[in-house]
């Protein structure tokens, strides 16, 4: 049983637990302060979303989720081969088997993390699985920014702070990440078949909705 943590955002906490303090070392010395508050943010607001939704969630399974979803991007845990995704979901694994955590609680965090970048499936899954995308969501896209009060998503980012270019420097980050294996990328059949058979299809664009999002950096 963890305890809770004195420092509460949002009515949200970090357990205060051996596991997340490991995690959080681990995070904070693995990646540039980019990251580490982007994925700070992604718990808390995934963890806000939980409870608008009601969903019964562990806490320390949505940090290790949140925490390690962009550790694919940062060139130590990058493969030649593999979506930055799974790099980020095979870190996670590789950490938590480490800290005795059971496979089917380990399968739930690496399902989270390689899915984060799928849209329309992970809500449907695991609670940690549609939380950590949940997250995501909200601090890179802004999609349910109106969904959170200005007092929930000030408290967040005063405690991670966004940057002052944090739209710009996720795209960067994105594209440093992903430059070396292009052949990744490859991923939303549905979008090829449509933009080949109907003139009038547009794609979405992920780097547009970064940009107009409802975010002011």
């Amino acid at each position: 049983m963890t305890t809770e943590s004195p420092n509460r955002i949002a009515d949200v906490t970090i357990p205060d637990s051996k596991l997340a303090r490991d995690i959080t070392a681990f995070v904070r010395e693995a990646t540039p302060p980019l990251l580490f508050h982007h994925s700070s943010r992604v718990y808390y607001f995934g963890a806000l979303a939980g409870k608008r939704r009601g969903l019964a969630f562990d806490r320390e399974l949505l940090y290790a989720g949140a925490m390690f979803h962009d550790l694919g991007l940062v060139p130590a845990h990058s493969s030649p081969d593999e979506r930055f995704e799974v790099d980020g979901a095979n870190a996670a694994r590789d950490f938590l088997r480490g800290q005795g955590i059971t496979p089917q609680d380990i399968d739930a965090v690496w399902t989270a993390i390689a899915l984060h970048t799928t849209p329309g499936i992970p809500k449907h899954m695991h609670p940690v699985v549609a939380l950590v995308t949940a997250g995501v969501e909200m601090d890179v896209l802004g999609l349910t920014y109106a969904e959170y009060t200005d007092a929930e998503r000030i408290a967040v980012v005063r405690a991670h702070p966004r940057e002052d270019h944090f739209k710009a420097d996720i795209i960067e980050a994105f594209y440093q990440g992903i430059k070396h294996k292009p052949e990744t990328t490859f991923g939303n059949v549905k979008a090829d078949v449509l933009a080949k058979k109907d003139p009038t299809f547009r794609r979405g664009n992920f780097c547009s909705v970064i940009l107009e999002s409802a975010w002011a950096n």
